[in-house]
Protein backbone atom coordinates (compact mmCIF):
# COMPACT_ATOMS: atom_id res chain seq x y z
CA UNK A 1 0.00 0.00 0.00
CA UNK A 2 1.75 3.26 -0.75
CA UNK A 3 2.02 6.49 1.77
CA UNK A 4 -0.48 8.48 0.16
CA UNK A 5 -3.46 5.81 0.26
CA UNK A 6 -2.08 4.95 3.94
CA UNK A 7 -2.53 8.78 5.02
CA UNK A 8 -6.09 8.82 3.05
CA UNK A 9 -7.35 5.92 4.94
CA UNK A 10 -6.02 7.10 8.49
CA UNK A 11 -7.50 10.26 7.87
CA UNK A 12 -10.99 8.66 7.24
CA UNK A 13 -10.75 6.54 10.17
CA UNK A 14 -9.80 9.48 12.40
CA UNK A 15 -12.88 11.32 10.93
CA UNK A 16 -15.41 8.48 11.19
CA UNK A 17 -14.23 8.22 15.18
CA UNK A 18 -14.17 11.87 15.69
CA UNK A 19 -17.57 12.21 14.13
CA UNK A 20 -18.78 8.98 16.12
CA UNK A 21 -17.73 10.62 19.52
CA UNK A 22 -18.53 13.93 18.63
CA UNK A 23 -22.41 12.89 17.38
CA UNK A 24 -21.90 11.06 21.24
CA UNK A 25 -21.19 14.09 23.09
CA UNK A 26 -23.16 16.70 21.25
CA UNK A 27 -27.01 14.13 22.36
CA UNK A 28 -25.85 14.96 25.30
CA UNK A 29 -28.16 18.00 27.51
CA UNK A 30 -26.23 18.66 31.16
CA UNK A 31 -26.54 21.56 33.55
CA UNK A 32 -28.19 24.55 32.52
CA UNK A 33 -28.06 23.52 29.30
CA UNK A 34 -30.23 26.65 27.60
CA UNK A 35 -30.91 29.73 28.87
CA UNK A 36 -34.06 30.77 30.94
CA UNK A 37 -34.86 32.30 27.68
CA UNK A 38 -34.19 29.93 25.52
CA UNK A 39 -36.05 27.29 27.36
CA UNK A 40 -38.95 29.81 27.11
CA UNK A 41 -39.15 29.54 23.58
CA UNK A 42 -38.32 25.56 23.50
CA UNK A 43 -41.29 24.96 25.47
CA UNK A 44 -43.26 27.10 22.89
CA UNK A 45 -41.67 25.02 20.30
CA UNK A 46 -42.73 21.72 21.93
CA UNK A 47 -46.19 22.84 22.76
CA UNK A 48 -46.71 23.65 18.62
CA UNK A 49 -45.70 20.32 17.85
CA UNK A 50 -48.92 18.58 19.18
CA UNK A 51 -52.37 19.27 20.01
CA UNK A 52 -54.64 16.31 20.71
CA UNK A 53 -54.06 12.98 22.89
CA UNK A 54 -53.26 11.22 19.86
CA UNK A 55 -50.51 13.94 18.68
CA UNK A 56 -49.14 14.00 22.37
CA UNK A 57 -48.75 10.23 22.90
CA UNK A 58 -47.13 9.99 19.70
CA UNK A 59 -44.74 12.48 20.74
CA UNK A 60 -44.87 10.85 24.47
CA UNK A 61 -44.26 7.15 22.63
CA UNK A 62 -40.43 9.28 21.20
CA UNK A 63 -39.51 10.43 24.01
CA UNK A 64 -40.24 7.10 26.50
CA UNK A 65 -38.40 5.14 23.83
CA UNK A 66 -35.05 7.78 23.87
CA UNK A 67 -34.99 7.47 27.60
CA UNK A 68 -34.74 3.82 27.44
CA UNK A 69 -32.50 3.68 24.74
CA UNK A 70 -30.12 6.24 25.85
CA UNK A 71 -29.84 4.55 28.98
CA UNK A 72 -29.05 1.50 27.00
CA UNK A 73 -32.11 0.00 29.64
CA UNK A 74 -32.27 -3.21 27.46
CA UNK A 75 -28.65 -4.38 28.53
CA UNK A 76 -29.97 -4.61 32.08
CA UNK A 77 -30.49 -8.49 32.83
CA UNK A 78 -33.96 -9.56 33.10
CA UNK A 79 -34.18 -10.58 36.54
CA UNK A 80 -37.64 -11.52 38.01
CA UNK A 81 -38.71 -12.09 41.89
CA UNK A 82 -35.14 -13.67 43.65
CA UNK A 83 -34.43 -10.35 45.15
CA UNK A 84 -32.22 -11.86 48.14
CA UNK A 85 -33.65 -9.46 50.36
CA UNK A 86 -31.98 -8.97 54.00
CA UNK A 87 -34.21 -7.20 56.56
CA UNK A 88 -32.68 -6.80 59.98
CA UNK A 89 -32.72 -5.22 63.54
CA UNK A 90 -36.65 -3.86 63.53
CA UNK A 91 -37.07 -1.33 65.64
CA UNK A 92 -40.70 -0.30 67.28
CA UNK A 93 -41.27 3.52 67.26
CA UNK A 94 -44.38 5.87 67.94
CA UNK A 95 -46.45 4.21 65.18
CA UNK A 96 -44.18 3.00 62.83
CA UNK A 97 -41.20 0.70 62.63
CA UNK A 98 -37.73 0.72 60.93
CA UNK A 99 -35.45 -1.93 59.68
CA UNK A 100 -32.37 -2.00 57.98
CA UNK A 101 -32.83 -3.35 54.14
CA UNK A 102 -30.78 -4.36 50.69
CA UNK A 103 -32.30 -6.35 47.75
CA UNK A 104 -30.34 -8.06 44.69
CA UNK A 105 -31.01 -5.25 42.24
CA UNK A 106 -29.26 -7.40 39.63
CA UNK A 107 -26.84 -10.57 39.99
CA UNK A 108 -24.00 -9.03 42.22
CA UNK A 109 -24.95 -5.73 42.79
CA UNK A 110 -27.54 -4.64 45.52
CA UNK A 111 -29.91 -1.95 46.33
CA UNK A 112 -29.42 -0.75 50.51
CA UNK A 113 -31.61 1.19 52.64
CA UNK A 114 -34.36 1.15 55.00
CA UNK A 115 -38.01 -0.15 55.56
CA UNK A 116 -40.44 1.88 57.24
CA UNK A 117 -43.91 0.03 57.73
CA UNK A 118 -46.76 1.55 60.33
CA UNK A 119 -47.75 -0.19 63.15
CA UNK A 120 -51.15 -1.26 61.24
CA UNK A 121 -54.14 -4.23 61.24
CA UNK A 122 -54.50 -3.29 57.46
CA UNK A 123 -54.05 -5.97 54.97
CA UNK A 124 -53.67 -3.85 51.97
CA UNK A 125 -51.51 -0.48 52.43
CA UNK A 126 -50.03 2.18 50.14
CA UNK A 127 -46.44 2.04 49.37
CA UNK A 128 -43.87 4.97 48.59
CA UNK A 129 -40.60 5.10 46.54
CA UNK A 130 -38.07 7.38 48.34
CA UNK A 131 -34.87 8.06 46.81
CA UNK A 132 -32.95 10.98 47.82
CA UNK A 133 -30.30 13.68 46.22
CA UNK A 134 -26.38 14.07 46.81
CA UNK A 135 -25.31 14.34 49.64
CA UNK A 136 -22.49 11.31 50.39
CA UNK A 137 -24.86 9.99 53.48
CA UNK A 138 -28.34 11.62 52.74
CA UNK A 139 -29.99 8.54 53.60
CA UNK A 140 -29.11 8.95 57.32
CA UNK A 141 -29.96 12.69 57.92
CA UNK A 142 -32.93 13.67 60.39
CA UNK A 143 -34.78 15.31 57.28
CA UNK A 144 -35.08 11.90 55.01
CA UNK A 145 -35.63 9.74 57.97
CA UNK A 146 -38.60 12.14 59.30
CA UNK A 147 -40.64 12.10 55.81
CA UNK A 148 -40.54 7.95 56.01
CA UNK A 149 -41.28 7.66 59.60
CA UNK A 150 -44.12 10.57 59.13
CA UNK A 151 -45.63 8.80 55.34
CA UNK A 152 -45.32 5.46 57.68
CA UNK A 153 -47.60 6.51 60.56
CA UNK A 154 -49.70 7.76 58.23
CA UNK A 155 -50.23 4.32 56.84
CA UNK A 156 -47.28 3.54 53.98
CA UNK A 157 -44.68 1.07 54.04
CA UNK A 158 -41.87 3.44 52.99
CA UNK A 159 -38.46 2.44 51.27
CA UNK A 160 -35.68 4.63 51.54
CA UNK A 161 -32.11 4.05 49.63
CA UNK A 162 -28.73 5.29 48.95
CA UNK A 163 -27.87 6.83 45.45
CA UNK A 164 -25.60 4.97 43.97
CA UNK A 165 -21.96 5.23 44.71
CA UNK A 166 -23.18 6.96 48.44
CA UNK A 167 -23.81 5.65 51.57
CA UNK A 168 -23.80 1.77 51.44
CA UNK A 169 -23.90 1.73 47.69
CA UNK A 170 -20.40 1.59 47.23
CA UNK A 171 -19.87 -0.85 44.84
CA UNK A 172 -19.30 1.68 41.84
CA UNK A 173 -18.40 5.67 42.08
CA UNK A 174 -21.42 7.70 42.03
CA UNK A 175 -20.03 9.54 38.93
CA UNK A 176 -19.64 6.15 37.12
CA UNK A 177 -21.20 6.81 33.44
CA UNK A 178 -23.91 4.73 34.06
CA UNK A 179 -24.61 5.71 37.37
CA UNK A 180 -28.50 7.09 35.56
CA UNK A 181 -29.12 3.39 34.06
CA UNK A 182 -27.85 2.12 37.72
CA UNK A 183 -30.04 3.89 39.74
CA UNK A 184 -33.17 3.87 37.34
CA UNK A 185 -32.71 0.10 37.83
CA UNK A 186 -32.55 -0.14 41.40
CA UNK A 187 -35.68 2.30 41.59
CA UNK A 188 -37.55 -0.35 39.89
CA UNK A 189 -36.40 -3.48 41.47
CA UNK A 190 -37.09 -1.60 44.54
CA UNK A 191 -40.81 -1.00 43.10
CA UNK A 192 -40.65 -4.97 41.82
CA UNK A 193 -40.13 -5.87 45.88
CA UNK A 194 -42.69 -3.90 46.91
CA UNK A 195 -44.92 -5.41 44.23
CA UNK A 196 -44.28 -8.66 45.04
CA UNK A 197 -45.42 -8.13 48.55
CA UNK A 198 -48.74 -9.59 49.98
CA UNK A 199 -49.24 -6.54 52.10
CA UNK A 200 -49.12 -3.83 49.06
CA UNK A 201 -52.24 -2.47 47.48
CA UNK A 202 -50.56 -2.28 43.70
CA UNK A 203 -53.07 0.52 43.16
CA UNK A 204 -51.53 2.76 45.81
CA UNK A 205 -47.98 3.22 44.78
CA UNK A 206 -45.93 6.92 44.94
CA UNK A 207 -42.83 7.78 44.56
CA UNK A 208 -40.78 11.10 45.87
CA UNK A 209 -37.20 12.36 46.24
CA UNK A 210 -35.84 15.71 46.17
CA UNK A 211 -33.35 17.44 43.38
CA UNK A 212 -31.38 14.41 42.59
CA UNK A 213 -34.27 12.19 44.12
CA UNK A 214 -36.57 14.41 42.10
CA UNK A 215 -35.04 13.37 38.73
CA UNK A 216 -34.51 9.53 39.72
CA UNK A 217 -38.64 10.10 40.45
CA UNK A 218 -39.77 11.61 36.96
CA UNK A 219 -37.58 9.05 35.13
CA UNK A 220 -38.88 5.66 36.37
CA UNK A 221 -42.41 7.43 36.75
CA UNK A 222 -42.12 7.94 32.56
CA UNK A 223 -41.17 4.66 32.08
CA UNK A 224 -42.63 2.44 34.87
CA UNK A 225 -46.60 3.30 34.84
CA UNK A 226 -47.15 0.80 38.42
CA UNK A 227 -45.77 4.44 39.95
CA UNK A 228 -49.13 5.74 40.60
CA UNK A 229 -48.78 8.95 42.29
CA UNK A 230 -45.47 11.33 42.04
CA UNK A 231 -43.99 14.03 44.23
CA UNK A 232 -40.51 15.50 42.18
CA UNK A 233 -39.40 18.21 44.54
CA UNK A 234 -37.47 21.29 43.47
CA UNK A 235 -35.69 19.78 40.24
CA UNK A 236 -38.52 19.77 37.60
CA UNK A 237 -37.27 22.78 35.38
CA UNK A 238 -36.93 23.36 31.47
CA UNK A 239 -33.70 24.63 31.09
CA UNK A 240 -31.70 22.67 34.15
CA UNK A 241 -31.03 19.14 32.66
CA UNK A 242 -29.76 18.10 35.94
CA UNK A 243 -25.80 18.53 36.85
CA UNK A 244 -24.58 15.27 37.41
CA UNK A 245 -24.16 11.83 35.29
CA UNK A 246 -26.42 9.97 37.48
CA UNK A 247 -28.60 12.62 35.63
CA UNK A 248 -27.96 13.65 32.32
CA UNK A 249 -24.87 11.54 31.29
CA UNK A 250 -26.42 9.44 29.03
CA UNK A 251 -28.59 10.79 26.42
CA UNK A 252 -31.67 10.39 27.35
CA UNK A 253 -32.99 14.34 26.57
CA UNK A 254 -32.22 14.04 22.47
CA UNK A 255 -31.76 12.17 19.80
CA UNK A 256 -31.07 12.96 16.03
CA UNK A 257 -35.02 12.70 15.45
CA UNK A 258 -35.96 14.86 18.78
CA UNK A 259 -35.14 17.11 21.46
CA UNK A 260 -36.86 17.38 25.02
CA UNK A 261 -36.24 18.20 28.27
CA UNK A 262 -37.43 16.85 31.78
CA UNK A 263 -40.07 18.75 31.68
CA UNK A 264 -41.92 16.63 29.15
CA UNK A 265 -40.30 13.84 30.79
CA UNK A 266 -41.96 14.61 33.68
CA UNK A 267 -45.41 14.97 32.05
CA UNK A 268 -45.26 11.31 30.99
CA UNK A 269 -47.20 10.68 34.10
CA UNK A 270 -50.08 12.13 33.06
CA UNK A 271 -52.98 11.38 33.99
CA UNK A 272 -51.58 9.43 36.95
CA UNK A 273 -51.49 12.29 40.04
CA UNK A 274 -48.26 14.34 40.18
CA UNK A 275 -47.25 17.50 42.57
CA UNK A 276 -44.45 19.97 41.77
CA UNK A 277 -42.86 21.40 44.56
CA UNK A 278 -40.53 24.24 43.29
CA UNK A 279 -39.00 27.32 45.04
CA UNK A 280 -37.27 30.98 44.38
CA UNK A 281 -34.03 30.33 44.47
CA UNK A 282 -33.07 27.43 41.63
CA UNK A 283 -33.51 26.16 38.55
CA UNK A 284 -37.36 25.87 39.27
CA UNK A 285 -38.01 29.47 40.21
CA UNK A 286 -40.02 29.50 36.79
CA UNK A 287 -42.07 26.91 37.48
CA UNK A 288 -45.33 28.70 38.35
CA UNK A 289 -44.46 30.22 34.77
CA UNK A 290 -43.15 27.97 32.62
CA UNK A 291 -42.85 24.52 33.65
CA UNK A 292 -46.91 23.58 35.38
CA UNK A 293 -48.69 25.09 32.81
CA UNK A 294 -47.23 23.08 30.00
CA UNK A 295 -47.70 20.21 31.85
CA UNK A 296 -51.47 21.43 33.40
CA UNK A 297 -51.76 21.36 29.16
CA UNK A 298 -50.69 17.84 28.96
CA UNK A 299 -53.11 16.97 32.14
CA UNK A 300 -56.05 18.52 30.17
CA UNK A 301 -55.63 16.33 26.91
CA UNK A 302 -57.13 14.16 29.69
CA UNK A 303 -59.45 16.39 31.66
CA UNK A 304 -57.13 15.82 34.61
CA UNK A 305 -56.46 18.95 35.13
CA UNK A 306 -57.06 18.51 38.94
CA UNK A 307 -54.54 15.64 39.18
CA UNK A 308 -51.83 17.71 38.88
CA UNK A 309 -50.73 20.74 41.37
CA UNK A 310 -47.53 22.98 41.76
CA UNK A 311 -46.59 24.47 45.32
CA UNK A 312 -44.68 26.98 44.67
CA UNK A 313 -42.29 28.28 47.43
CA UNK A 314 -40.38 31.81 46.38
CA UNK A 315 -38.70 32.80 49.46
CA UNK A 316 -37.46 29.10 50.22
CA UNK A 317 -34.07 27.48 48.81
CA UNK A 318 -33.27 23.98 47.22
CA UNK A 319 -33.89 21.90 49.95
CA UNK A 320 -36.69 18.98 50.98
CA UNK A 321 -37.80 21.28 53.79
CA UNK A 322 -40.56 20.96 56.58
CA UNK A 323 -42.95 23.42 54.56
CA UNK A 324 -42.12 20.99 50.97
CA UNK A 325 -42.47 17.79 53.09
CA UNK A 326 -45.50 18.59 54.65
CA UNK A 327 -47.22 19.40 50.72
CA UNK A 328 -46.30 15.93 50.04
CA UNK A 329 -47.72 14.39 53.21
CA UNK A 330 -50.95 16.29 51.97
CA UNK A 331 -50.68 15.29 48.68
CA UNK A 332 -49.69 11.41 49.65
CA UNK A 333 -52.85 11.53 51.96
CA UNK A 334 -55.49 12.21 49.46
CA UNK A 335 -53.97 10.31 46.46
CA UNK A 336 -52.95 6.95 48.44
CA UNK A 337 -55.39 7.24 50.66
CA UNK A 338 -53.22 7.61 54.14
CA UNK A 339 -54.55 8.57 57.49
CA UNK A 340 -53.08 12.40 58.11
CA UNK A 341 -54.80 12.82 60.78
CA UNK A 342 -52.18 10.65 62.49
CA UNK A 343 -48.98 13.03 62.43
CA UNK A 344 -51.24 16.77 62.78
CA UNK A 345 -52.26 18.63 65.43
CA UNK A 346 -53.34 22.27 65.31
CA UNK A 347 -50.54 23.51 64.15
CA UNK A 348 -50.16 21.08 61.23
CA UNK A 349 -47.97 18.18 60.26
CA UNK A 350 -46.14 17.06 63.65
CA UNK A 351 -43.02 15.32 62.75
CA UNK A 352 -41.64 15.83 66.63
CA UNK A 353 -42.91 11.92 67.42
CA UNK A 354 -40.14 10.53 64.99
CA UNK A 355 -36.96 9.26 66.37
CA UNK A 356 -33.80 10.21 64.59
CA UNK A 357 -31.59 6.78 64.74
CA UNK A 358 -27.67 7.40 64.12
CA UNK A 359 -26.30 6.42 61.10
CA UNK A 360 -24.64 3.36 62.25
CA UNK A 361 -27.91 2.00 63.64
CA UNK A 362 -29.62 2.32 59.72
CA UNK A 363 -26.60 0.67 58.41
CA UNK A 364 -27.43 -2.58 56.75
CA UNK A 365 -23.78 -4.08 56.36
CA UNK A 366 -21.66 -4.49 59.49
CA UNK A 367 -19.43 -7.15 61.47
CA UNK A 368 -22.50 -9.07 62.46
CA UNK A 369 -24.57 -8.93 58.93
CA UNK A 370 -21.55 -8.69 56.45
CA UNK A 371 -22.14 -7.92 52.86
CA UNK A 372 -22.59 -11.46 50.71
CA UNK A 373 -20.03 -12.72 48.91
CA UNK A 374 -18.97 -12.76 45.01
CA UNK A 375 -20.21 -9.20 44.74
CA UNK A 376 -19.24 -7.28 41.19
CA UNK A 377 -16.69 -4.27 42.66
CA UNK A 378 -15.74 -1.28 40.45
CA UNK A 379 -17.09 0.55 38.14
CA UNK A 380 -15.29 -1.49 35.07
CA UNK A 381 -16.37 -4.55 36.78
CA UNK A 382 -20.13 -3.65 36.43
CA UNK A 383 -19.65 -2.38 32.84
CA UNK A 384 -17.77 -5.26 32.02
CA UNK A 385 -20.61 -7.45 33.26
CA UNK A 386 -23.13 -5.33 32.15
CA UNK A 387 -21.04 -5.52 28.58
CA UNK A 388 -21.56 -1.57 28.04
CA UNK A 389 -18.92 0.36 26.49
CA UNK A 390 -19.11 3.99 26.56
CA UNK A 391 -16.22 6.15 25.41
Amino acid sequence: MNVNLKVLLSLIIFSLIGHSLFSQESMLCQGGHWSEDEANLKMKEFAASWDDVTSWEERARRIKAQILKGMQFEKMPRTVGNFKEIITNKREMDGYTVENFALESFPGFYVTGNLYRPISNKSKLAAILSPHGHLADKRFTDYVQKRCAVLAKMGAIVIAYDMVGYGESNQVTHKMPISLLLQTKNSQRVLDYLLSRSDVDPERIGMTGGSGGGTQTFMLAAIDDRIKASAPVVQVSAHFFGGCACESGMPVHKSKNHQTNNVEIAALHAPRPMILVSDGNDWTRNTPRIEFPYIQKVYALYNAENRTENVHLPLEKHDYGYSKRAAVYNFFSHYLDLNSRMVTDDSGFNEEFVTILPKEELKVFNEKNPRPKGLLQGDEAVMKYLKIDIE
